[in-house]
């Protein structure tokens, strides 16, 4: 048991108050049996002292001899009580004489405390209230660790002066045997008590176990967890609250599942329905823009700004619907990896040769760098980034390539990245996972690869939103070139390889989207469809990635 745990604390609370009540009755009881036996043992010896006090020594002349002092006292003590005796007196000659049961080697006035002798010769005023001159005196002594009682009284009318002792062992060992009966019975309360308290924290405990277990079942995405309910107590009435809540969690999650999967499926089959009508315009279009490029003019100079508009939409369109199927594709799960082995340089050198960006474009990469991933998606990755650079930042963009280690420290790597820009929290990312922290590295390290452009950077409070779906920086550009899914179909693409996109914005000026990638992404291939879907599900996913505009 932990010691924060709860049932510990059920038990040390039972354990203390058992031990309090059982030591305050045990302390109670002993302190009651120990003032009833001294005091009966106390009260029938001094009563029987005074008894004989009175019948024997009374009996004495005023000034007995010694011998008559001996007898009286061996006389004294071999009362019921059995208790030591010594008597004082004086003789006829005027002398100090004394007698004691037990010889010269018995008790003796030394044995008596100078307080009680001074008690028993002081001789009172005689009042209403108080008619004898002395009184019967007692005290209660230890010696040697045996307890003894001692008394002393004088004789009415005149006489020896009489003391006795008494040892109180047999009373004293009774109280020690109560005292251990006593402790034991504590001990043995304090035991039960914990046992009892035990067995109450397993019966308490366990419903709240199982109601703990069962949540974090409920946690795991397992909606159909239910607990067993029995008895009517409040766990019981607990029990049925959770299995009310989660039946409702169960319903609200699968109606928006439901309503989640129809609105992807609609997205699927508009798109799908929009290529049929697409494909005939798009052929039109190619034609009037063939008309357009023709050197004899096919195109009337009052409509031809209409025709170059229709082309330009016309593919603005065709890449709405494209990249609208690729984003279903992402959230319903189906995207899959088609690896290759393909150098980094090469790759990104046939990316920008095919889109013309040659010029416009510096590539700092060396060749050799070699990666095992989805060279298509990759491609759309690249594109995407040099694109978006080039369309709202400035010229040149700079593409740099770099790869580190496993072993590197991955987190304090970003400080030369593009001449100071920095690390890129994942929240100025707008970003999921930490970068390069995929699980599928494979242990063969990561992939850097940087785009900066040298524009005016991207704005605060523009730089949380840059991979949100259909986010544009400006409200006021609603026709802008780009659907606003760009960055988001990016960062998904490299979510698939286990990687991650980061924006920064470099101190000196333009900004810097960072993209890194497991050297060897094997693994996720090798996964099921089910386990693979519960991969990216592990990942934060931005159900509104994506924007490409600043």
């Amino acid at each position: 048991m932990r010691f924060t745990s709860l049932r510990l604390r059920l038990v040390v609370v039972f354990g203390l108050v058992a031990l309090t009540a059982a030591v305050s009755a045990s302390g109670i009881a002993y302190w009651l049996n120990r003032e009833a036996v001294l005091t009966r043992a106390q009260d029938a010896v001094l009563g029987d002292f005074e008894q004989e006090m009175q019948n024997r020594a009374g009996a004495l002349p005023e000034r007995p001899t010694q011998e008559e002092l001996q007898y009286t006292a061996d006389q004294m003590a071999n009362s019921s009580q059995r208790f030591s005796v010594l008597l004082i007196a004086e003789d006829p000659q005027g002398r100090t004489v004394y007698g004691g049961s037990g010889g010269l080697s018995g008790f003796s006035l030394q044995d008596v405390p100078v307080s009680l002798r001074e008690a028993v010769n002081e001789r009172q005023k005689i009042t209403s209230t108080n008619k004898y001159a002395y009184h019967l005196y007692w005290q209660r002594i230890v010696d040697g660790d045996t307890p003894y009682l001692v008394a002393g009284t004088r004789t009415i009318g005149g006489g020896p002066t009489g003391y006795l002792l008494k040892s109180l062992e047999p009373e004293a060992k009774d109280l020690n045997s109560l005292a251990w009966s006593l402790g034991i019975a504590t001990g043995l309360a304090l035991i039960g008590s914990a046992l009892l308290a035990q067995a109450l924290a397993t019966t308490v405990l366990k419903p709240v176990q199982r109601l703990g277990t069962a949540a974090r079942r409920l946690g795991e995405g397992k909606l159909d967890t239910r607990l067993q309910v029995s008895g009517t107590d409040e766990l019981a009435d607990l029990s049925r609250t959770f299995n009310k809540a989660a039946e409702a969690l169960e319903k609200r999650v699968a109606d928006m599942a439901a309503r989640d999967e129809a609105s992807r499926r609609f997205v699927a089959d508009m798109s799908h329905e929009l290529r049929t009508p697409l494909t005939a315009i798009t052929a039109v279009t190619e034609v009037l823009e063939e008309e357009l490029e023709f050197e004899g003019g096919g195109i009337d100079p009052m409509i031809e700004p209409a025709v170059r508009l229709v082309v330009s939409e016309t593919r603005r369109l065709n890449d709405l619907v494209e990249n609208l199927m690729e984003v279903t594709r992402f959230d319903a799960g189906t995207a899959r990896l088609v690896l290759d082995d393909v150098d980094i340089a090469d790759q990104i050198t046939a990316c920008i040769d095919a889109r013309a960006w040659l010029d416009a474009v510096e590539l700092d990469a060396e060749r050799g760098i070699h990666a095992r991933i989805d060279p298509r998606r990759l491609d759309v990755i690249l594109a995407n980034l040099i694109g978006n650079a080039l369309k709202h930042g400035g010229s040149p963009v700079r593409v740099s390539v770099r790869e580190e280690n496993a072993a590197e420290d991955v987190h304090g790597s970003g400080s030369d990245r593009a001449g100071g820009a920095g690390a890129v929290t994942d929240d100025a990312a707008g970003g999921g996972t930490e970068p390069g922290t995929g699980a599928e590295d494979g242990g063969g390290g990561t992939v850097i690869i940087e785009v900066r452009d040298q524009g005016p950077g991207i704005p605060e409070d523009v730089l949380p939103h840059v991979f949100d779906r259909f986010y544009k920086a400006s409200a006021s550009r609603p026709r802008s070139e780009g659907s606003g899914l760009g960055l988001s179909i990016a960062l998904e693409n490299a979510h698939a390889h286990g990687g991650e996109i980061t924006a920064a914005n470099v101190p000196g000026g333009g900004a810097v989207f960072t993209l890194r990638l497991p050297r060897d992404v094997s693994a996720l291939t090798e996964e099921d469809a089910e386990g693979d879907a519960r991969e990216r599900g592990g990942r934060p996913r931005r159900e509104n990635a994506g924007g490409d505009a600043r």
